[in-house]
């Protein structure tokens, strides 16, 4: 019936709901739609569709709603020349990345009210201001433009009139520095991202901060910049629930259109680009089935207009699904995915030599190497699975061996640390491990243990933890590796140089990082503090005893939200940017903290 029912409907020419009817992508007849040559607004919301017919022959559409449907790829929209309002948020396997590049449109709404605060409203904010004055100037604000700023075809001004809750106006109010930055409950990203921050920090004189960070005595001085709660389920200010997991700085292009200043962080449902200095979220990509764990950028030389070439950010998100989202970051759009595995993916990382080569690293105790291909200029791409890594457990950290990238990894596991020979040209397309390394437990040396926590400091020396409570271990992989040795799976023993207090908590899966141009580690731990050692400052040994040295701990400052304390914080991840300049903490409590060395 449901066909008969759309044709009927149709027939009121430019506006057409076609909304929760259970349709599916066979009941739009490409034949009755050729017949809606002024049809301007469509809502197909609440139905079944999983994609769009390539011929719809809808040349005037310019509002389309696609809400709550099971769509996977929204790039046969490109079919409408005139789309200037699109809403497709609820699709369960959709990332939600406005707007597409194909639209003409894009981002006018959002520069019209720009335009009428930076006019009218900017000067009305005081630097130094009240949450009642904020919430004052707002609400004049959000009345001046419902009445003021028109958008849209006059045919559809009363659909186009501005609605509140779908302006990021959180970006508005950025602009007016770290403290300014309210979200007061209004944005529905219309977007697909958006600032759905806040600043959770009181103001200044409420927080008290540990000034100092770094090592050696040099005294380096640092200070909190932001406190963002940008990962918010359903931007819920009151959620304090949702774990932080990965941090990756953007790769500063050679054209020097990025700064390094901008970072990828993921949790929940949600990932985000942030600027560091201002505080500001970029953009916010949302899969509301999805819990995600990783986040990696890669360099990808694509083919845009005209056959040029120019080389882009890519960056690749996954968790829980065990699906990798894949999204072209200066466009806005999510243009594709893989379905890696069928249990969740702990962590991903791109080759640093083989740009479009992905590691994936799953619960179940696999790592698969995958080419994901170069998308050509309609986001058309060929992933390739190239080889399948089995371990003894899950693998929870992984990274290449700097000297030999091409040629070896390293694992952090549920059960020990291992090592696979990666080299594409040995014909073997899954592989057994070809080494597990072995650490001191007490009075004995162990492969059996939990490292939740691994990276390189530089080329030869390895940074894992946690053989044992209390203890990072600074050791050798030249001097750990035998690559003379014949046959798989063979016992090492970790050639340890030095060791770093930590915590003496059993809490797992708080990792460690290091910053390698400037010769740091840190590891966050169970109080909210980032521990901190410089590589300069250790002399390292490999022969036993081996030094002990004690890292500078920044201390997580007194830090109110509504009057109150937020709940324990685990610091579940720490990261530096390469030059060092700024510190991304994130926490188990939603809550982004970024500090900058002065």
């Amino acid at each position: 019936a449901a066909p008969c029912f759309v044709e009927i409907t149709l027939q009121r020419n430019k506006i057409s709901n076609l909304s929760k009817l259970q349709l599916k992508t066979g009941d739009l007849d490409p034949r009755l739609f050729s017949r809606l040559r002024h049809l301007q607004k469509l809502d197909l919301s609440d139905n079944l569709l999983d994609k769009f017919p390539n011929s719809l022959t809808l040349p005037d559409l310019r509002v389309l709603n696609c809400n709550n449907n099971k769509l996977e790829d929204v790039t046969a929209l490109k079919q409408f020349p005139l789309l200037e309002e699109l809403t497709y948020e609820n699709n369960v396997y959709l990332t939600v990345s406005y707007p597409p590049p194909f639209m003409k449109q894009r981002g006018k709404q959002t520069t019209l009210v720009t335009a009428h605060w930076e006019k009218f409203f900017r000067d009305q904010l005081p630097e130094k201001h009240t949450a009642e004055q904020v919430k004052s100037i707002k609400k004049k604000f959000l009345k001046s433009v419902q009445t003021n700023v028109v958008y849209g075809p006059s045919s559809l001004s009363e659909f186009t009139r501005w609605r509140v809750g779908d302006i990021p106006l959180t970006l508005l109010f950025c602009r007016q520095g770290p403290c300014s930055c309210f979200c007061m409950g209004l944005i529905k990203t219309l977007h697909g991202f958006g600032c759905s921050c806040r600043q959770v920090r009181d103001p200044p004189q409420e927080t008290q901060v540990n000034p100092l960070w770094g090592m050696d005595g040099s005294g380096l001085q640092g200070e909190p910049l932001h406190f963002l709660q940008c990962h918010s389920k359903g931007n819920s200010r009151e959620d304090f629930k949702t774990q932080l997991w990965s941090c990756v700085f953007e790769p500063v292009l050679d054209s020097g259109t990025r700064k390094g200043e901008t970072v990828a962080t993921c949790g929940g449902e949600s990932v985000c680009l942030i600027d560091c200095e201002t505080g500001t979220v970029l953009k916010k990509y949302k899969v509301a089935t999805e819990e995600f764990f990783s986040v990696a950028w890669t360099t990808l030389t694509m083919v845009i207009s005209d056959s040029r070439k120019k080389a882009h950010n890519i960056l690749a998100a996954a968790g829980r699904r065990g699906i990798v989202k894949l999204i072209h970051v200066a466009a806005d759009f999510c243009y594709g995915e893989i379905k890696a595995h069928k249990k969740p993916i702990a962590t991903v990382c791109f080759s640093p030599t083989q740009e479009t080569h992905l590691f994936t690293a799953s619960y179940d105790k696999r790592i698969a190497l995958w080419d994901i291909g170069i998308p050509d200029c309609d986001y058309n791409f060929k992933a390739s699975q190239l080889l399948v890594l089995e371990a003894a457990s899950i693998p929870l950290r992984i990274a290449l061996v700097p000297t030999c990238p091409e040629q070896y990894l390293l694992a952090g596991c549920e059960d020990g640390c291992f090592a696979w020979n990666i080299k594409l040209d040995k014909g073997q397309k899954s592989r057994p491990f070809e080494a597990i390394f072995q650490f001191p437990d007490d009075e004995s040396m162990t492969t059996s243990h939990r490292v939740d926590g691994l990276a390189f400091l530089n080329d030869d020396v390895v940074v894992s933890k946690s053989s044992k409570p209390g203890c990072i271990y600074l050791w050798s992989w030249s001097r750990s590796f035998d690559a003379k040795g014949k046959g798989c799976q063979r016992t090492m023993s970790a050639v340890i140089l030095a060791e770093l207090e930590w915590s003496t908590t059993d809490m797992s899966y708080l990792t460690l990082s290091t910053c390698p141009a400037k010769d740091y580690v840190f590891c966050g731990d169970e109080k909210g503090s980032v521990w901190m050692v410089s590589h300069g400052s250790i002399s390292l040994s490999d022969t036993p005893p081996c030094p002990l040295f004690s890292p500078q701990i920044l201390k997580w400052p007194e830090l109110r939200v509504n009057g109150e304390q937020p709940p324990e914080i685990l610091v579940n991840n720490v990261v530096a940017d390469p030059a060092f300049t700024y510190l991304v903490v994130l926490t188990s409590v939603n809550i982004t903290a970024i500090w900058k060395k002065s």
